[in-house]
């Protein structure tokens, strides 16, 4: 199976996870998260998505605009919630200002439909995601929260999310479990 390779400049951080396997077209039955004995914890010792989030440098921005739009306990809920979450990275590419524009209070209804967007009902893990591509002949379309969808499709062995503006985001690191559900880092934030 192959891994998703993740250069320590940009995903170093994410490194803190154990090996999370890359969404492939190959042996798409064995996409659990890879964790020794030890590492196994129950679901009420988990952290939520906002407690994995919170602990990862490569989240602060997501974190950031999570709390400017009041959706910590939404998030903190029982679930379960997939999350496609943009990292620091995703964030930085979109134009100057935007992300401070979005952080102020004015703004957060626009923010909160943002990040919703990103969030689905129900845990899709890696081989969900795969299988329903492939069951829908190379798409896969997914009701956010928001209420929009978001198109999945394959690109080699890269699960790519299309938006309902057209633009693309990869899938870089997958099947992050939390108590509430599952998180799948992206590399740009989609938009409704």
């Amino acid at each position: 199976m192959k891994k998703l390779i993740i250069t320590t400049c940009l995903f170093g951080g994410l490194l803190i996870f154990a090996s999370f396997t890359h969404f492939s077209t190959e042996n798409t039955s064995e996409y659990a998260t890879k964790t020794t004995p030890t590492e196994k914890v129950t679901k009420e010792k988990k952290p939520t998505i906002v407690g994995v989030a919170a602990s990862n440098e490569n989240f602060t921005t997501l974190v950031a605009a999570v709390k400017a739009a009041n959706l910590v306990e939404t998030l903190k809920g029982d679930g379960p919630f997939t999350v496609f979450a943009p990292v620091n990275d995703a964030f930085a590419k979109l134009p100057d200002g935007t992300v401070d524009g979005l952080l102020k209070p004015e703004s957060k209804k626009t923010l909160t439909a943002i990040l919703t967007y990103h969030v689905v009902s129900g845990k899709f893990v890696a081989a969900d995601v795969i299988k329903a591509i492939k069951d829908g002949n190379g798409s896969f379309s997914i009701t956010t929260v928001q209420g929009n969808k978001l198109v999945a499709s394959l690109d080699g062995d890269s699960v790519v999310l299309t938006d309902a503006k057209g633009g693309t985001s990869k899938v870089v690191l997958t099947d992050v479990e939390a108590s509430n559900g599952v998180i799948h880092a992206i590399d740009t934030v989609v938009m409704p």
